[in-house]
């Protein structure tokens, strides 16, 4: 599991993709989260602005990425 640390109080699901390096763009983060892919404390999430704080875990492709 691979953790990532905020810079503020929250970052969007998309960029939280990119940061970990799960996805190469924004446009294929879009892709694999409106495809239902991607999962958000264990349950699908469709919105690429989705607001991810502190505690959160974000899944795909058979990795997770815990938010700190």
């Amino acid at each position: 599991m691979e953790t990532l640390h905020l810079r503020d109080d929250y970052i969007k699901l998309g960029q939280v993709l990119k940061a970990a390096g799960l996805v190469d763009s924004g446009v294929e983060a879009k892709i694999v989260i409106q495809d239902g892919q991607v999962r958000v404390n264990g349950l699908v999430e469709l919105r690429r602005g989705k607001k991810i704080v502190a505690g959160d875990t974000v899944e795909y492709a058979g990795q997770t990425v815990k938010v700190e």
